[in-house]
């Protein structure tokens, strides 16, 4: 048995985590605050939020630095390390996999359980990451060989299995080209696509830039001002060119659909898409900016990135990405060397 913790918050983490179950030998337990997935295989954990309440009365949640979420007094968080706690116990899991929290890999590796951990791109020298990094037995990077992080120490790159990029649609058949292309009878198309976990662009910046590329019609996904779809998949195939975050699942899902992008590194803690939009930079896979371009320098960098294309998005995302996540956490759980 294995353990998959799933991070709430976005989307991603939950999306990785089922497309690694789809693919693993091992029978997988979900636990999360999350609900369970409509196809994930197995038992499914439902745990308090620990993030809920007056911040006020939260303490020290870092304690001194040596942790990233661990308010105190909170009830839902002892609830659900509680939870953790009983379920190992009762379980006795062969691995847990941490997607992500330093907390939760510290607490199994506490109990004696082995652990694995999705690594993530940008800073993660600081003491807690150091922490869960240095205690796995295994780390999973959903990223190539060939564009490493910089700056990891010897002892992490040792245990690392680079999977390349992988999504949902890996594998999935993309749709047959429209009758009518762009230049004979439609628009170059545009996809914005926004994540769930917040974004740094208003409605206002949209519009204008919509209103810059009268030969370019936009569709927007996510967000607070997108449409939603459970289904994304055709809206990224017809695409001419796809305008996202550097999210790992956003670009893993562009990459799937191998087409042109244009992507725009969001702030988030510890530097993250900005790393991320380094690495792309790096391997020449898409159009990165550093901002939200001006009104005025989007027909440009939509024809950039449309004339780039989207023919080396396989160096990225190989298309076999989960199973070699998969086979790694059998082989970890099994306590067999996984590299």
């Amino acid at each position: 048995m294995i353990g998959y913790y799933v991070h709430h918050l976005g989307n991603g983490h939950v999306n990785r985590a089922r497309t690694i179950a789809a693919h693993c030998a091992l029978p997988m337990t979900g636990l999360s605050t999350l609900p369970a997935p409509d196809d994930w295989p197995g038992p499914w954990v439902h745990l308090p939020r620990d993030d809920d309440g007056d911040p006020a009365t939260f303490g020290d949640v870092t304690a001194g630095g040596r942790l990233h979420w661990a308010p105190v007094r909170h009830g839902g968080l002892r609830g659900r390390m509680a939870l953790i706690a009983q379920w190992i116990e009762a379980a006795s899991p062969r691995l847990l996999v941490s997607d992500v929290s330093v907390e939760v890999a510290l607490l199994a590796r506490l109990m004696g359980t082995p652990t694995a951990v999705v690594a993530m791109r940008g800073e993660r020298t600081d003491p807690p990451h150091r922490t869960a990094y240095d205690l796995a037995d295994l780390l999973i990077a959903p990223w190539p060989a060939a564009l490493p992080e910089p700056g990891w120490p010897v002892h992490w790159r040792a245990k690392t299995v680079h999977t390349g990029a992988f999504s949902r649609f890996d594998g999935r058949p993309r749709p047959a080209p429209a009758d009518n292309p762009a230049g004979r009878g439609r628009p170059w198309r545009v996809l914005l696509l926004m994540g769930s976990g917040g974004s740094d662009v208003s409605p206002g910046e949209v519009k204008a830039a919509q209103a810059a590329t009268p030969g370019w019609e936009w569709t927007t996904l996510g967000g607070p001002n997108g449409g939603w779809s459970s289904d994304p998949w055709p809206a990224l195939c017809a695409a001419d060119v796809v305008v996202t975050h550097a999210g790992q699942n956003a670009v893993a899902e562009c990459a799937a659909a191998r087409r042109p992008a244009i992507v725009i590194p969001q702030e988030r803690p510890f530097g993250e898409q900005e790393a991320t939009g380094r690495a792309l930079t790096r391997g020449r896979l898409a159009t990165v900016t550093d901002r939200w371009p001006e009104t005025e320098e989007w027909p440009a960098l939509l024809e950039r990135a449309r004339a780039q294309g989207g023919g080396r998005w396989s160096d990225w995302a190989p298309g076999d990405g989960a199973a070699q996540a998969a086979t790694a956490l059998a082989a970890a759980a099994r306590g067999e060397q996984a590299l």
